[in-house]
């Protein structure tokens, strides 16, 4: 069985939540969903759902510049985790710690992007704080409910179902790359949370977890959580964001670290039983959205990719593992990925 704890962040977590009761309206165990969900209605299976989120390290590492940007993730960054359990938005709390050198301008388009954001998910930011301190840090706790239907969680996906994202992969660590280091091509990045295409699937999938911590990050949990391998498709690199591997060309770094990397794309990822694949198509077909498959669920325990017609097993745990033993610098991160791939080689 693949351990939780030698995660150090579910570790983490775990050594945090010992010292708290838990619930008796939550339905889900700890790490089991990206949103915390409340049975507040046991006769209607009326369900809410709340998660918070912060953005610290992508404004203090430089991955966020833009305050349009910086606005439009605090909302994005929770209403995806809404997304990866089925629910559909009540509203949003921002907390905001804003620095002193903040002009009017910068915080204008703060405030647009966090509107913005909101519009784009049909939802509102419904109160927050504001505060002053050293550096910029912003907080949102976001609402959702689920009515009539279960939630979605990352539990229950069984060996022979497919793996399925809500769309290409790659972009969220390419566009990391690009302004950390700088590059000559550019990615767009601005990611939508998949609301609506959440609920199409909410009756076919039978677990689901966003791509915020990358693709690679989240594969890992499921299979951990699942007691579950995973044999990613061997073609899945040509399913990669097309401009997103032109900026792994650019640096020369290998196509695959794109999955590898923790700034995710705020994908969906979903598991299919075999036997419901044809509706999934057909939902999709009939509501316009995109879906592709990316592996299978295998009994063997496992991340496994091919390599070179060579099927090789990721080291999952050292590369979730890698932000704190590389002490988060990027030089370390990325010699430590490059290490990494010379030895699959």
């Amino acid at each position: 069985m693949l351990e939780l704890n030698r995660v150090t962040e579910n570790h983490m977590i775990e050594n945090i939540t010992r010292y708290y009761h838990r619930s008796p309206l939550q339905m889900n165990k700890l790490h089991e969903s990206d949103s915390e969900i409340l049975n507040i209605n046991y006769k209607d299976d009326e369900y809410l759902v709340i998660t918070t989120d912060s953005i610290v390290e992508e404004i203090e590492f430089g991955i966020y510049k833009d305050p349009y940007l910086i606005g439009w993730m605090i909302v994005m960054v929770n209403m995806s985790d809404l997304a990866a359990v089925g629910a559909t938005p009540i509203g949003i709390l921002i907390s905001e710690v804003l620095s002193g050198n903040l002009d009017e301008a910068y915080l204008t388009n703060l405030h647009k992007g966090i509107n913005d954001a909101c519009e784009k998910c049909n939802t509102y930011v419904i109160g927050g704080d504001t505060n002053f301190g050293k550096q910029l840090i912003l907080t949102g706790t976001a609402l959702g409910k689920v009515k009539n239907r279960k939630p979605l969680t990352r539990v229950g996906c069984n060996p022979g179902d497919l793996i399925y994202s809500t769309g290409k992969l790659g972009i969220g660590n390419a566009f990391a790359l690009s302004q950390l280091v700088g590059t000559n091509h550019k990615t767009d990045f601005m990611p939508v949370a998949k609301l609506k295409i959440a609920k199409f699937i909410s009756s076919i999938a039978n677990s689901c977890i966003d791509t915020s911590d990358g693709v690679m990050a989240s594969l890992d949990q499921l299979m951990r959580l699942n007691n579950v391998g995973i044999h990613l498709d061997p073609n899945l690199c040509t399913k990669l964001d097309t401009k997103s591997k032109s900026i792994m060309f650019e640096l020369n770094l290998p196509k695959w670290l794109l999955l590898a990397g923790q700034h995710g794309e705020f994908e969906l990822i979903f598991t299919v039983p075999p036997k419901l694949v044809e509706s999934l198509n057909k939902l999709a077909s009939k509501y316009l959205f995109n879906v592709f498959r990316i592996g299978k669920v295998r009994k063997q325990k496992g991340l496994f990719f091919n390599f070179h017609n060579r099927l090789v097993e990721i080291p999952t745990t050292k590369i979730r593992n890698l932000t704190d033993s590389s002490n988060f610098d990027l030089n370390q991160y990325l010699k430590a990925l490059l290490e990494i791939d010379t030895t699959l080689k």
